[in-house]
């Protein structure tokens, strides 16, 4: 027979990642156990304000209950508030008013990994800001959330407007002229989010739209790499004006660049390409900026462009101190350098094309 102290020993297994990484039985959100011969109910309490890592935590609870408990018991998770309040407002993760100032809505994207895109919304993000603009972006890669180190916001605790759950807002955090919110900023440095599709979008939707971003002329979203349901949901909830697709220069990317391109252009999605951006182009050394070695490849970039009739919207070349400023929370795009040139064009080339 299963005892009450066993399942909150399963529990104790299941940590809250915004939390200091303590578990849902020390942090008392675990309000009930209901135990029968085939079935077992936890009831899990959360505070008024929403906690976007809800629905990760409840699939989190019945996984580590169902992986202990006997064959054949049922398991089910409900979930309360702590302290219930009425609702008569529709809740704002299912509307657009948060969105409603904001004229364009740009998702950074890239067939798959380790082509920079994030390095590239970043500082596309300060390059617009530079140029004028009011900038806002979401960190959307919940498995790899790089933009808090990037911008050195790591530590910043995330405030809410609010206290009802349904209607509270996220306030984002304001640095280098952009507002910025990541999944990163709710969750302890270096925690590994094991999420399924649906708990991922759950959360990146909430990010988006329950987020008071105020009166902006673009809002970045760098996307998570590479397609599939997160990338086809989120697109299709949150209304794009279109795509900035990043890539290396060498040859063999083209198939990843087609897959990316391809996924806006499907007939379900159907968002307009702004164009393609090829990251490190070429190395530049930085005591001689002035050389240029193309060790990646030459024109790969443009040559994929020209095969897919997209935009051709500029090159970023490979600079040490790109590397080191977002190692150090400082975008290169804020400096005078070759680098920063090169995002600040490809700022007025984005913007022109959408304004």
């Amino acid at each position: 027979m299963i005892r009450e102290s066993d399942v909150l020993g399963w529990l104790s297994s299941v940590e809250h990642p915004g939390q200091g990484d303590r578990s849902i039985v020390s942090l008392g959100m675990v309000q009930n156990v209901e135990i029968s011969e085939d079935r077992v109910k936890v009831v899990l309490g959360f505070p008024k304000r929403p906690d976007p890592l809800k629905n990760y935590l409840v699939g989190a609870a019945r996984a580590a209950v169902y992986r202990n408990a006997p064959g054949g018991v049922d398991v089910e998770v409900e979930t309360v508030v702590k302290e219930p309040v009425s609702k008569p407002n529709k809740p704002a993760e299912f509307n657009l008013e948060q969105l409603r100032n904001v004229a364009h809505i740009i998702g950074i994207a890239s067939g798959k990994g380790g082509v920079g895109k994030s390095t590239v919304a970043v500082n596309l993000a300060v390059a617009l800001s530079r140029l004028g603009y009011k900038v806002g972006l979401v960190d959307a890669d919940v498995y790899g959330p790089s933009i808090p180190t990037m911008t050195g916001t790591e530590n910043v605790q995330i405030e809410m407007e609010g206290e009802d759950e349904d209607t509270s807002l996220f306030l984002p955090v304001e640095k280098y002229g952009v507002k910025w919110l990541s999944i990163g900023h709710v969750t302890s440095e270096g925690q590994a989010l094991i999420w399924r599709g649906p708990m991922a979008t759950s959360a990146l939707k909430q990010l988006v739209l329950q987020t008071k971003w105020g009166v902006l002329d673009f809002l970045l979203i760098d996307m998570p790499p590479g397609t599939g349901d997160i990338h086809i949901s989120l697109i299709g909830d949150v209304p794009m004006n279109g795509a900035v697709i990043v890539t290396t220069p060498q040859n063999v990317a083209l198939a990843d660049v087609l897959r990316g391109v391809n996924m806006f252009r499907n007939p379900q999605v159907q968002k307009p390409i702004i164009g393609l951006v090829e990251n490190m182009s070429w190395f530049t050394p930085e005591a001689h900026p002035e050389e240029k070695y193309y060790i990646f490849g030459h024109g790969g970039g443009e040559k994929m462009a020209e095969v897919l009739k997209i935009p051709f919207l500029g090159q970023i070349p490979l600079v040490q101190g790109i590397r080191e400023t977002a190692d150090a929370g400082e975008p290169a795009a804020l400096g005078t350098g070759p680098d920063a040139a090169a995002f600040l064009d490809l700022a007025g080339k984005v913007a022109g094309a959408v304004i």
